[in-house]
């Protein structure tokens, strides 16, 4: 199959996975989006929603329409590492034998990720970027495609673990989960206080996805749109000589390299998505709230005139 015939195809895929999940998933088209984008660039999605916005049933369903296994770890302060990468045990014969912990999946639910302490939380971060965990000196490589959801909750941070900024980096996207509206909400009362059962069908093998991740690192890209994104997170940077007056009001720190990459990679996958066959500044600006938002780092001074992370990134395009 050419790239131009494999674009078309994974287009055709891609409404039909938006279909599969909206039989389940009322409205969050954005958020849907965005999270099938980190999936098919090979990236991980941080989602920051309050309780009961059916993070884990969104997930859940994704999983299954990507015909992809799936696990949910609830993050909590006495989680060990071993609980979520496995641990050897003696078997009957007086042998060590490894147990597989749930992080051996191909989708993990990483649930309130911030309340466990930082150990744990490195383990996990270790496996989204090596696809691999070494329990007792012994390398356990993850199958492919994998992918982590983390998920944060912005209420209540006493007796948190807020993610390092060198950790949060790790993630492609931080996706804000918003109420859904008035409609919307009418409709999901209807379909989950009813007894119909909704069947999902699988539309992907694991390696028709892993083909696609590849394709989306061929497509080409313009030189002009690379020194856009390179000069978008450039700007994020208040020591920069390109950065605005606002941005150095505002921002103590700004995104390093790993936003670039990132940019360009996700512009490449939202092109994909919409039948282009090489991005242009436009893909660059549609993905850039998403993988900014968690890579500046705001001052008092923001914080005390409610100037929020969306609003400087729309001053820097």
């Amino acid at each position: 199959m050419s790239d131009v015939t494999a674009i078309h195809n994974l287009v055709q895929k891609r409404n039909e996975l938006k279909k599969e999940i909206a039989k389940i998933i009322v409205g969050q088209d954005a958020v849907v989006d965005q999270i099938l984008l980190c999936i098919f660039s090979g990236g991980h999605a941080l989602l920051i929603g309050v309780p009961g916005l059916a993070k884990t049933l969104m997930i859940n369903t994704l999983s299954q329409a990507l015909g992809l296994d799936f696990k949910r770890i609830q993050f909590t302060p006495d989680l060990m590492p071993s609980d979520i990468l496995g641990s050897e045990i003696l078997d009957e014969n007086r042998n060590f034998k490894f147990i597989k912990g749930p992080i051996f999946s191909n989708i993990i639910l990483a649930d309130e990720i911030n309340r466990t302490p930082p150990k744990t939380q490195a383990a996990l971060l270790e496996a989204m970027q090596e696809r691999s965990v070494t329990i007792a000196g012994q390398h356990h490589k993850l199958d492919l495609p994998y992918f982590v959801l983390a998920t944060q909750n912005p209420i209540e941070q006493e007796g948190t673990y807020p993610l390092p900024e060198a950790q949060l980096d790790r993630f492609m996207f931080a996706i804000k989960l918003e109420y859904p509206s008035f409609e919307e909400e009418v409709q999901v009362v209807k379909r989950t206080t009813s007894d119909v059962k909704t069947e999902i069908n699988p539309l992907f093998t694991s390696q028709e996805i892993i083909d696609f991740q590849h394709l989306i690192r061929r497509i080409p890209v313009a030189d002009n749109v690379i020194e856009y994104a390179v000069t978008l997170v450039s700007k994020t940077r208040p020591d920069n000589a390109l950065t605005n007056d606002f941005v150095k009001n505002y921002l103590d720190w700004g995104a390093g390299p790993r936003a670039s990459q990132n940019l360009i990679l996700a512009a490449k996958a939202h092109a994909a998505f919409n039948g282009k066959f090489s991005p242009d500044i436009e893909d660059v600006q549609a993905v850039a709230t998403g993988i900014l938002r968690h890579r500046i780092i705001k001052n008092y001074k923001a914080d005390a005139e409610g100037i929020t992370e969306e609003v400087i990134i729309k001053k820097l395009m």
